[in-house]
Formats: structure tokens, sequence, C-alpha cells
């Protein structure tokens, strides 16, 4: 019961808390973020598995041990009654062939930077993701209050028209016009939270309960980018393209590793045996001492050898195809975001130096012409609307082209 109570306090209590806190800048975000990120640290912990495996695959296999006893006679006699039976103790260290250990060490350390790479790669993607939730919760928490200033002049609106009519100067026509751009305002808003809402959900993977803390008010100041030539030099050296780079850098230590299979591998034995007994001159019988080396002979080839270096061979194509895709896809993916960010500076410039000031002389011209008699009410109502409607779409310009800012800052490596 307590626990229950306890729950419904901190669910009651956590929108206020939240509003308590100081407003969520991006560049807080962006640390919470990485901060929280378990991918990236996935990645680092499989690089230090890797760089572990590396050490061990430059290692010489453990040596054997051999414990035995030979030519014991079985139907008479005992342990010196025969002069060849011995207790035998055998010692076999083997050798790789050739290089295998060191191409071994480097193909795991290759995997191990791949991962590396990959782990800047996703915190690249992590900063990416997070700005644009971030963003989209900016827009959405200014769209409604931008919508709830404007509904105070549509408010005003209303009440004013309804004074006209009782009067009898308006006909009930304005009125119920005004009534209904109210209405759909409200339904506007109510769009708007609920669009809020579910910008905040999708920042809440990121930041948990920080999400539901309001956003700051400020935009970061990102109004200008590189050049495109430097962007697309920057392009050239991106984690994800390093990843595969050194994936293909493992691939060729497999290359290495199936044509150093063509050589043969070696094992060095070192045996000792005891004897018990005397020779029939009365003398002990000595014990023997051995050692020898074993040798592979890889001759059948066709199916083994040949094979594993085709399939190496194979590999190593596959991830060079794969890193040339993956560039155009990015390369692609630049050029036409950095074509996004030109338009959409282009478009904000237009509406700060245009738009905005015409939007708001048309709606002040056609309340003062309905004011004085000389305009129809309709303009009111479409002047306010499209005033309202272009105060959103530039609050919209602005988010877009901070969007599209972050992706370019993954793609050509801007830093923070």
């Amino acid at each position: 019961m307590n626990a229950a109570l306890l729950l419904f306090v901190f669910v009651a209590l956590a929108p206020i808390y939240a509003q308590e806190l100081p407003p969520l800048t991006l560049t807080e975000a962006e640390e919470l973020a990485l901060r929280q990120e378990p991918g990236q640290a996935a990645y680092l912990a499989r690089a230090d598995a890797l760089q572990e495996q590396a050490v061990v695959a430059g290692q010489l296999p453990d040596p054997t041990l051999r414990i035995g006893l030979a030519n014991f006679p079985v139907e008479a006699g005992g342990f010196s009654t025969e002069a060849m039976t011995q207790a035998q103790l055998g010692l076999r260290q083997s050798f790789p062939a050739g290089k295998s250990r060191v191409f071994s060490a480097q193909r795991f350390q290759s995997l191990a930077a791949e991962m590396e790479q990959n782990a800047e790669a996703r915190g690249r993607d992590v900063l990416s993701m997070v700005r644009g939730a971030w963003l989209d919760v900016y827009y959405w928490q200014h769209a409604t209050a931008t919508a709830k200033e404007s509904r105070r002049y549509f408010d005003d609106l209303v009440t004013v028209t309804r004074s006209l009519y009782a009067v009898g100067k308006k006909d009930q026509q304005d009125v119920l016009r005004a009534d209904l751009e109210l209405s759909r305002l409200d339904d506007r808003l109510i769009d708007f939270q609920r669009q809020a809402g579910t910008a905040r959900a999708a920042l809440s993977e990121w930041l948990g309960a920080d999400a539901d803390r309001a956003v700051a008010s400020e935009l970061p100041a990102w109004s200008r980018v590189p050049a495109i030539e430097r962007l697309q030099d920057e392009l050239a050296n991106h984690p994800a393209l390093r990843a595969v780079d050194s994936q293909i850098n493992a691939r060729l230590a497999d290359i290495d590793i199936a044509k150093e299979r063509f050589k043969p591998g070696w094992a060095l034995d070192l045996g000792y045996g005891y004897r018990e007994g005397s020779l029939p001159s009365g003398q002990p019988r000595s014990d023997f001492v051995s050692l020898s080396v074993t040798v592979d002979l890889p001759v059948f080839r066709k199916n083994r050898q040949d094979r594993s270096l085709a399939a190496a061979l194979g590999e190593r194509r596959s991830a060079v195809e794969s890193r040339e895709a993956l560039y155009r896809r990015l390369a692609s993916q630049l050029g036409g975001e950095y074509q996004r960010w030109q338009e959409l500076s282009r478009r904000l410039d237009l509406y700060e130096r245009k738009i905005l000031i015409q939007s708001k002389d048309q709606a002040n011209a056609a309340l003062a012409a309905y004011q004085s008699d000389a305009g129809d009410f309709a303009d009111v109502l479409r002047g306010l609307i499209d005033d309202l409607n272009t105060q959103l779409d530039y609050l919209r310009i602005q988010t877009d082209r901070a969007q599209s800012y972050a992706v370019l800052a993954n793609l050509g490596g801007l830093q923070r």
C-alpha cells in the first residue's frame, strides 16, 4: 500500500519537478545522451575483447605432456624383466605454419580497430539523432507557444465581433465565423500538444526523464557550414568508412593466413624413457632420450588450402565493394543535405527580409479596414490565419535548417 502511494505521488509530482528544472539546452542533451548510450559502450567492450584475442592469437600453442608405460610384459615378468620396458615422459611443442601467428594477431587487431571506429560512428549517429529529437521538441514547444499567443487575438476578435453584433453594426455570420476559427485554432493546439508529446517520447530514448524538461528558448548558433569541397574531403575520413577500411585490413590478414597454410606446420617432440634392471654384465640399464620433429605435408591442396585462399580473396572483394557502396550512399546523402541547407538558408533570409513583415502588415491592414467598415470580415480572419501560418512556417524553416546542420555535422565531421 505504501509503495503504491509513493508511486502515485512520484507520478503526480514528476511534471512539476520537470518544470522546476532549468531549460534543457542542446549541449546538455548531447552530453546526457552520450553518457547514457549503451551502444557505443558495447562496441568499445567488443574492441577490448578483440585486443585480448589478438594477444592470444600471437602466442605459441600450449605444449602437451605425454606420460606412459611402454613395452610392459603382459603374461609374465614385471617392470624390470624386459629390456625395452620403460616409463616414458614426453613434451610436444607445435609451431604453426610460417607467420600464421603474426597474421592472426594482425587480424584481431584490425577487427578491434573496426569496433573502435564503429563506436565513434555510433557516437556521431547518436548526436545526430539526439539533435533531431531535441529540435523536434523545440519546434512543437514553440509552435504551441506561438499558437497560444495568436489565440489571444482570435479571442479578442470574437469578443469585438459579438459586441458589434449586439449593437447592430455587424451580422451574425461574422460572429459564427469568428467562433469557428477560434475552435479550429483550439483543435490545432490539441494536435500541437500531441505532436510535442510524441517528440518528447522520441527524445526520452536518449535522455530518459530529462526529456520531460522544457527545452531552451534559443536555437544553437549554426549559421554557417564549410564549402561542399571541404565536407567531401572530411567525408573520406568518416568513422563508418574507416571501420570498413579496418575490416578490409582484417580480410587481407585472412588472405595472408590462407597463404601461410601452404607452408608446413611442424612440431618438436622430446621424450625421456626410464628403465630398471641390469645388463648381463651387471651394469644398470641405461635410460632413453628421444627427440623427433613432425612436419605437416600440405600436399592435398585443391579442396583445402586453395579453397581457403579463394574464400579469403572473395571476402576481401566483398569488403571493398561494400566500402564503395557505403561511400556512394554517404556522398549522395551529403550532397543532398548540403543542397537542402542552402535552400533553407535562402528561404530563411527571404522570410526575415520580407515575408514576416508583409504577413504582419497584411493582417494589420485587413483589421484596420474592417474596423473602419471598409473591409470584409473574411479578410481579417484570413490575415490572422496567414500571419500565424507564416510564423509557424518560419519556425519550421529554422528548425529544419538546424536539423540539416546536424546531418552535415555527422557526415562532414564538424566539431560540436
